[in-house]
């Protein structure tokens, strides 16, 4: 392993952005939290090397996994890269083999990755049937992701063809316009099937991008491969904040799963729709595709799950202590895992974790932070949020800020109410008296 490591250049808008989504609104924040010099982190933060265990510290507190962002050529590129001996490729494996922190998707052959059998047997077998539709909903963190790369990994070992596209990295402006964005929707199935897009081939201005778009596929790229097309849009809701692009695209989805039920063609496109919990874009329920297909809605972890997830970690727990920890979090997956990693390194025992475990020194506080922030920029989630905590039985909010807030993970929806996602956040934002009196 290198003495120092960077940034890779394609990564640096990645990391900028986990600042802000950890709860660090500017880089002095960042090094006054890790303990290192504002220049170190802006080295860091700018690509410009640093030494490995800076680079390692400072991926955490932003929840970034080091390898999948570290430049690890950047050196003299002539120079030979010497082929390890047989002793040093133990190591080097062995030292994959450990948990990683976990934050973003767990990587396909994880042995940390809990598997959700039935869950993951159903979407399989609906989506060998010609014209399906899955859509899978969870709030933040839950695991939606992690799911979704395993369901295409299968398929594409059935021999299915698979693009996915993830709404995150589609720019706001993009998002906000119907034609653009249906355009790069196309470009980007058509590249990743490794076919010329030719678009200007297929659309045309006075029938409109729906139908421009509806055509490429029926006529182009559905026509250009022989096996089913397994289609995955990770993070729709992306969409929900740019309501009249989601009253024609959301439609558009649902047409197309119609037309597999008249047209042999359609019925080798399969969707795989996967969104934040609850859609508040008001459409009619005979234009949404969010009443047809097969719905899958992912849960907090059972105690038996948290239990089998603690063995991955090679980790003994009395079913007493894993009641301890879902007392505080719930079952919440990414919080669970948290809280597995830091205790299968024995840097923390679960007394002192829980003790800890919702204050500024805890394992959870970035997570925290995170939310801190967000509620900050939102005053009407604020308010609601306060009021949520404030009670211990379910209550009717307005319908956008349970959106919100339920794709936030802050709270549950139990019908059409709300109630607490977990105990951390009350002993939080209980304990923290700028919070209260932000919220009066």
């Amino acid at each position: 392993m290198p003495r120092s490591l960077r940034v890779k250049q394609d990564c640096l808008d990645t990391v900028k952005l986990a600042l802000r989504r950890n709860g660090f609104p500017s880089q002095s924040l960042l090094a006054e939290d890790a303990g290192f010099a504002l220049a170190t982190v802006s080295k860091f933060l700018t690509g410009k090397p640093v030494d490995f265990a800076t680079f390692e510290e400072l991926c955490q507190r932003l929840a970034l996994d080091w390898r999948e962002i570290a430049n690890l050529n950047f050196g003299d590129p002539v120079r030979k890269i010497q082929t390890p001996t047989a002793h040093e490729s133990e190591i080097d494996l062995d030292r994959y083999k450990l948990p990683r922190y976990p934050t973003g998707s767990i990587p396909i052959g994880s042995p940390f990755y809990l598997e959700r059998i039935q869950i993951e047997a159903q979407i399989d077998r609906e989506i060998s049937k010609p014209g399906a539709l899955v859509r899978i909903k969870a709030p933040r963190e839950m695991g939606k992701t992690s799911l979704l790369l395993r369901v295409l990994d299968r398929a594409k070992r059935s021999g299915y063809r698979t693009v996915s596209l993830n709404l995150e990295q589609v720019d706001r402006s993009i998002l906000g316009d119907l034609n653009q964005f249906l355009r790069l929707l196309a470009t980007s199935i058509a590249r990743q099937l490794q076919i010329q897009p030719n678009l200007d081939d297929f659309w045309d201005e006075d029938l409109g991008s729906k139908i421009s778009c509806t055509n490429y596929f029926q006529e182009y790229l559905l026509q250009a491969i022989n096996t089913p097309l397994v289609l995955a849009l990770d993070e729709v809701n992306q969409l929900f904040e740019h309501p009249e692009v989601a009253k024609d695209f959301l439609p558009l989805l649902r047409s197309w799963y119609e037309e597999a039920k008249t047209l042999p063609i359609w019925q080798k496109l399969r969707l795989l729709v996967v969104h934040s919990t609850e859609i508040y874009v008001p459409l009619q329920l005979n234009q949404s595709p969010f009443n047809v297909g097969l719905p899958i809605q992912l849960t907090n972890f059972t105690r038996d799950e948290v239990q089998q997830l603690a063995r991955c970690y090679e980790l003994e727990c009395e079913p007493t202590e894993i009641g301890q920890l879902m007392d505080i979090v719930g079952g919440h997956p990414t919080l669970v895992q948290i809280a597995l990693y830091h205790l299968s390194l024995g840097d923390t025992t679960l007394p002192k974790l829980l003790e800890t475990a919702s204050t500024s020194t805890g394992i959870y506080r970035h997570h925290l932070q995170r939310h801190w922030v967000a509620l900050e920029q939102q005053p009407e989630l604020l308010l609601a949020f306060n009021s949520v905590m404030n009670t211990n039985e379910s209550i009717l909010l307005e319908p956008i800020i349970t959106y919100k807030l339920s794709s936030m993970g802050l709270i549950k929806q139990v019908g059409n109410k709300a109630i607490l996602g977990c105990e951390l956040y009350r002993q939080f934002f209980e304990n923290n008296q700028d919070y209260a009196d932000r919220s009066v």
